[in-house]
């Protein structure tokens, strides 16, 4: 029981899994904002092309 108890004391000090931790989380919200901003910038470049090739149409 001794060696349980050991065991969970230095697992509570140690700081490996919350650092990795971290590091997952900071990973997931950078991966959402780089997404976020592909997906918008993706929607106003096609709404732009589409702008320019209807004027394009229209004056021909």
């Amino acid at each position: 029981m001794k060696s349980f108890a050991m065991k969970m004391k230095r697992f509570l000090k140690s700081e490996d899994g919350p650092t990795a931790v971290e590091y997952a989380v900071m990973l997931s919200l950078i991966i959402v904002v780089c997404l976020t901003a592909v997906t918008s910038l993706g929607k106003n470049a096609n709404s732009t092309f589409t702008n320019i090739a209807n004027q394009l149409g229209s004056a021909s």
